[in-house]
């Protein structure tokens, strides 16, 4: 975990002495927005068109090691998601005449989206309500990106985590 504030030492001259952080910088709430995560995370989506089997996004899925495939036609609009419970419940409706259907016949059409703008908490909040895991980010009907709530809860921790080191040395120094 990166340290922007050092400790002056023996010899240090008051006049000299910077300081890239203060407490109150150290200690501050902001709030965390989906950019955060796409700063760190990247931009990668993979797609998958209405139109293709559900073997090929299973074929997607198990290679790319993900959980859900954004929908999205030729010119890159976003139709919908595919995600692993919703194959696994066509599997038990289906069973064993599965993988030929359509994507469009199993997506998810009506997809929550959010902007790099929106708070994680809001994300975090609508997923949990709504009972989902993955949200494209979408902005001017253009896809950036791809959150999981993975990757808020990952994201938390780790402020957490650096949270906790300041207020650590805090103590200690």
């Amino acid at each position: 975990m990166p340290v922007s504030f050092q400790a002056p030492k023996r010899g240090d001259k008051d006049k000299n002495k910077t300081v890239s952080q203060s407490n109150k910088s150290n200690l501050a709430q902001d709030t965390a927005t989906v950019q955060d995560i796409l700063t760190k995370k990247g931009d990668t989506v993979f797609s998958i068109r209405p139109e293709d089997t559900l073997g090929q996004a299973v074929e997607l899925l198990s290679e790319k090691h993900i959980g859900a495939l954004v929908v999205t036609n030729a010119n890159g609009d976003l139709k919908g998601i595919l995600s692993e419970r919703d194959i696994v419940r066509k599997l038990a409706q289906t069973p064993g005449k599965t993988l030929p259907h359509k994507t469009e016949q199993v997506m998810t059409s009506n997809v929550e989206t959010c902007t790099r703008e929106e708070s994680l908490i809001s994300v975090l909040s609508r997923m949990t309500e709504g009972r989902f895991r993955h949200m494209p980010v979408v902005e001017n009907n253009h896809l950036l990106g791809i959150v999981t709530i993975g990757d808020v809860v990952n994201y938390r921790l780790v402020e957490l985590e650096y949270e906790a080191l300041q207020l650590k040395q805090l103590v200690v120094g």
